[in-house]
């Protein structure tokens, strides 16, 4: 995925969505940030931070902060709405070696018995369901990677649909998208969300399938691609 950029200062971030930074221009501007979580580590005042803009007229803040840059040199993507689109990008173009083989992908299917929606529903010639939740990984803590990064009770719910799924005798992924290029592994919070913690173990062992790949990061002047691209390990012990 390729994503036009510029490039500014963060000031701050507040009230969740918003964000306001200073523009190598010295202007102050406020910008949208698609992210509900903590962002903790991602959202450090001074760091550089990169936007898109929207073209569409009707958007208060036709901004969006899309990537941060920390002190180390680490790439995060902030946009958690980017998450989505990756991972689709990596299915259909055969880079997750654990979804080959499907004839057919379809986005945002209802199912479960607490009204939730899987992103990715994926089939096989013979009819064989995978069901793959995604979930994006800032969170960077002593060289290890997290998630998640505030207690979730949104996520919670789907580890408990996807053990469901597999009682029910069809496939179930839980997708970790890795969008920190300083992130080598990814373990449970259990600091964070012990909840979260316990049900992750549980539906690994009841055969939820747990996978992570990592985005990687390369900036062409006012143009990043990002794609994920290397699997790496998740420790649900």
């Amino acid at each position: 995925m390729k994503i036009s950029v510029k490039n500014a200062t963060l000031i701050k971030r507040y009230k969740r969505f918003l964000a306001d930074v200073t523009l190598p221009t010295g202007e102050e501007i406020t910008m949208h940030c698609a992210n509900t979580g903590a962002m903790t580590g991602c959202a450090t005042p001074n760091n550089t931070v990169w936007y898109s803009t929207s073209d569409n007229a009707k958007r208060k803040y036709p901004n969006s902060w899309e990537f941060s840059v920390t002190p180390e040199k680490h790439w995060i993507c902030v946009n958690t709405i980017r998450a989505n689109h990756l991972a689709e990008e990596a299915i259909s173009n055969g880079v997750i070696s654990e979804f080959t083989g499907h004839s057919a992908l379809q986005r945002e299917v209802k199912y479960g018995e607490e009204n939730s929606k899987i992103d990715f529903l994926l089939n096989d010639k013979n009819n064989n369901k995978t069901y793959i939740e995604v979930k994006s990984v800032t969170l960077l803590e002593n060289g290890q990677g997290y998630f998640p990064d505030a207690v979730t009770t949104r996520g919670q719910k789907h580890l408990r649909e996807l053990i469901s799924i597999v009682e029910s005798g069809h496939r179930a992924v839980l997708l970790f998208a890795v969008l920190h290029s300083g992130i080598h592994s990814v373990e449970p919070a259990e600091h964070i969300d012990s909840k979260y913690a316990n049900l992750l173990r549980e539906a690994s062992k009841k055969g939820v399938e747990i996978i992570a790949y990592k985005a990687n990061f390369l900036l062409n002047k006012t143009e990043c691609d990002v794609q994920l691209t290397t699997k790496i390990s998740v420790n649900t012990l």
